[in-house]
């Protein structure tokens, strides 16, 4: 694992590779977790917030993997440019923390699944830490050893393992909706907070999508395949966690797999499925924890990082409250819709999508701004977070992502070309 930019040589992605990949990803119980959170909406609403907030979010986050795609650089080396070779750290901490968050959610609804599993047993078996160590330390092999044929293959049968369940999920799900779920509960959720909530789920990936678009042949069909892969399932993940959620009347994916797959006999199997299926799904934020960590510091090796993230993910989920699950995608959306608001109109409206990639890497001034900080980008996205943060506060049906990423892109546009790209101070 290297920071430095893939070569041509190295870039033997195409548009089926990132489809599958991102639908992939997008097969997870944290988004369907986060679907039944809009079922005070009603069904038809909340289909809505899931449908437009996809759209925008999915833009977004597809835009994020354009410069990685185009230069061959990971997505923490494609901020340097807006918030200079150190601001970038920002962005680094920011996504090390976000992705141990989501590692620990995904560790701690595989570990109530396999307590359940372990109910009949009884002892350790039935201890959700038990099962939340065992599923991290699964997670952290299966970190160290991306790549070999074995893991591919294991790979490719959880997801069409996990597949089955949720097209079961869904079929039973239909089949019990009756139309006095579908009206919207009294007093229910805003529909520009149900957005915000939607909009997250893709925002979060972000500070990622390049640590895997730099290895694409073409950037079109990175941008296209990502874009589709992740809205048709994601979307679906969110509508089945909105509908089933409506059904049962339970938002714990844990427990709707148990009510909504016990209804045909497959509890069972199904939640062994959701065990190992934690395992894959939880890899991808244990490596790229790793990339950002990296962005940071060269000083420690890939593999030691990684046991640090795999480490830290597992000691979170240990004490995370899951109550606060809603909190943590606001917190996404606060912290990263303003920060690509910033980095998207730099590359795209600032620079014109050209980068100097001696500079990226540090090799000359050209991104060193004050002491390798762009004060104007850190200005810009604190603008954007307290925007996001205000909007919140005070309950404005808005929603706080769209103001966010306006104020932070639109005020970074006006203040940098004021400065001439920003100041370059010698080191």
């Amino acid at each position: 694992m290297d920071i430095r930019p893939v070569g041509p040589s190295e870039r033997n992605l195409g548009g089926i590779d990132y489809f599958v990949l991102w639908a992939g990803v997008a097969i997870s119980l944290a988004e369907i977790w986060a679907g039944g959170f809009l079922a005070p909406m009603g069904f038809w609403m909340g289909l809505w917030a899931i449908l437009l907030g996809h759209v925008i979010g999915n833009t977004f986050m597809a835009l994020g993997g354009v410069a990685g795609a185009e230069h061959g650089i990971m997505s923490m080396v494609s901020v340097r440019p807006a918030f200079g070779i150190r601001g970038s750290n920002l962005a680094a901490i920011l996504n090390i923390t976000q992705l141990i968050g989501w590692a620990a959610i995904m560790l701690i609804i595989g570990g109530r699944a396999g307590a359940a599993l372990g109910q009949s047993a009884g002892g350790l078996l039935a201890s959700d830490r038990f099962w939340i160590v065992l599923i991290g330390m699964g997670t952290l092999v299966w970190a160290l050893y991306t790549g070999r044929t074995f893991w591919k293959v294991m790979q490719t049968m959880a997801v069409i393992g996990l597949l089955l369940v949720i097209g079961m999920m869904t079929w039973v799900s239909v089949a019990e909706f009756g139309h006095g779920v579908a009206a919207p509960a009294a007093g229910g959720m805003p529909f520009m907070v149900g957005l915000d909530i939607v909009i997250a789920m893709p925002i979060s990936w972000m500070p990622l999508v390049s640590d895997y678009s730099r290895f694409a042949r073409k950037p079109g069909p990175a941008f296209w395949s990502t874009w589709w892969g992740y809205f048709i399932v994601s979307s679906w993940m969110y509508a089945l966690g909105l509908l089933a959620t409506l059904v049962t009347g339970e938002s714990d994916p844990g427990m709707l797999i148990l009510q909504t797959m016990g209804r045909i006999g497959m509890a069972v199997p199904a939640l062994i499925m959701v065990v190992f299926s934690t395992i894959t799904s939880d890899f991808p934020d244990v490596y790229s924890a790793t990339c950002s960590m990296l962005n940071i510091s060269r000083r420690i090796g890939a593999k030691a990082m990684m046991w640090m993230a795999g480490g830290l993910s597992i000691l979170v989920a240990l004490v995370f409250p899951m109550e606060r699950y809603e909190s943590f995608l606001l917190f996404i959306g606060a912290m990263f819709v303003p920060l690509f608001g910033v980095v998207l109109t730099d590359y795209f409206f600032v620079r014109w999508r050209q980068l100097d990639m001696a500079g990226v890497m540090g090799e000359n001034n050209a991104y060193w701004y004050v002491k390798g900080v762009n004060p104007i980008a850190i200005l810009c996205w604190a603008a954007g977070f307290l925007t996001f943060e205000w909007v919140v506060w005070t309950g404005y049906p808005i929603g706080g992502s769209l103001p966010s990423f306006l104020v932070a892109g639109a005020l970074y546009f006006i203040l940098m070309p004021a400065v001439g790209r920003g100041p370059r101070v010698a080191r």
